[in-house]
């Protein structure tokens, strides 16, 4: 990863750009001390991964300068800053910066945020590296229209196997059903565009048992299809639960963990579960399959949509 440091202060300059050799989470190959020396080409010609920028600098400050970057520079932006104004921080997530560094510089939040930051650049650069490759052997020949729409259900169908693995649980059984109720959501969404809500989970069970059993099915035959698909989704989720909790116990600070734990769950959840995890009695977790299945869909729709 390159890193480039913008800050008026040469001893956050200094301690930044020790913090991130020493730790191999990449190379620093430019430093500014104020907004207005950046030059945005030279952003692009040293191929720039991460932009480390200070928000107040006495010339150019940092909301000033993303906003004439922004339109070419495509790596990420971390904001760095003692600043706590709600304003402030609104326009820099309104610009596009989701993470900040709070000063004074603590090393562990440094590595935190900027770890979080390269698995993000990674994780799109493997979806986008799938997509090229789903591409080049399917080999589609469609119109362009339908093939548009076809590539769009492949890729959030691949990102959709990308999260089930970082989950812990691409390998279930349930995991089928589940990417197979986000088909259905893909659809349903293109049709309907959820003005009303989202549909609820009976109804996609059993238009997908229909789907596999055929519409001449019979009753007890479908319901005793669906009753298994929605045993093989619980078991799913909950082995997700029981992985993310693992994790967390092992390292709180563990980027999946801290990731998707919060996303896919309620926090009491998955307090609940790391404490059953770690022998101490308490009541069983209880699990929100609708909540886990469509945060899956709208995440793997956000990667697909980020790695375009």
């Amino acid at each position: 990863m390159f890193f480039y440091i913008i800050d008026d202060d040469e001893v956050v300059r200094s301690m930044l750009a020790q913090i991130i050799e020493d730790e191999d989470l990449g190379k620093v190959v430019g430093e500014a001390e104020d907004g207005s020396l950046l030059d945005q080409q030279m952003l692009t010609l040293k191929n720039i991964d991460i932009l480390l920028i200070d928000l107040l600098m006495p010339i150019q400050d940092g909301i000033k300068t993303i906003r004439q970057i922004k339109p070419s520079f495509k790596g990420k932006i971390i904001m760095v800053s003692q600043v706590e104004s709600k304003e402030m921080i609104g326009e820099a997530y309104l610009l596009g910066v989701e993470y900040f560094i709070i000063k004074p510089i603590n090393r562990i939040e440094v590595l935190t945020v900027i770890q979080k930051v390269i698995e993000r650049i990674r994780l799109e650069k493997s979806i986008h590296d799938i997509q090229k490759s789903l591409n080049t052997v399917l080999n589609l020949d469609y119109r362009q229209s339908l093939q548009e729409k076809d590539n769009n259900e492949k890729h959030i169908r691949t990102s959709s196997q990308f999260l089930l693995s970082e989950l812990g649980i691409a390998t279930e059984n349930g995991s089928k059903d589940l990417l197979d109720m986000l088909d259905y959501l893909y659809q349903y969404e293109q049709d309907k565009t959820f003005e009303q809500e989202f549909p609820i989970l009976e109804e996609i069970f059993v238009n997908l048992a229909r789907k596999r059993l055929g519409e001449s099915a019979a009753e007890t035959e479908l319901k005793r299809e669906v009753k298994a698909s929605k045993q093989r989704v619980r078991r799913a989720i909950y082995q997700s639960l029981n992985h993310l909790a693992s994790l967390g116990l092992t390292d709180f600070l563990n980027p999946k963990f801290e990731n998707y734990a919060s996303k896919f769950f309620d926090f009491t959840t998955v307090r609940r579960k790391m404490t059953e995890l770690n022998n101490e009695s308490t009541s069983p977790a209880r699990i929100d399959t609708k909540k886990f299945i469509q945060v899956l869909y709208f995440e793997s729709k956000r990667i697909h949509l980020e790695s375009q």
